[in-house]
């Protein structure tokens, strides 16, 4: 998947989950990335995150830490 399709797709649901309390947003976020996305996906979204100018949406950073990392991805 392209890294612009997947920023986009994290990014939606984080502005989705704006509209909850902050922690719940937080939560929200990763325990839907963790439910539905792929470990292929996981792994591209740990990728783009490393990068200090990956134009991910604050929730979606914060959430980083509660995303679980797909084996072999270093972290």
């Amino acid at each position: 998947m392209s890294h612009d399709k997947l920023v986009r797709m994290a990014n939606q649901i984080a502005i989705f989950m704006e509209t909850k309390p902050h922690a719940e947003g937080v939560a929200g976020v990763a325990d839907h990335i963790n439910d539905f996305w792929e470990p292929r996906m996981r792994t591209q979204l740990f990728q783009i995150a490393a990068s200090p100018e990956n134009g991910l949406h604050a929730l979606v950073q914060e959430a980083m830490a509660r995303i679980r990392r797909p084996e072999g991805v270093a972290g």
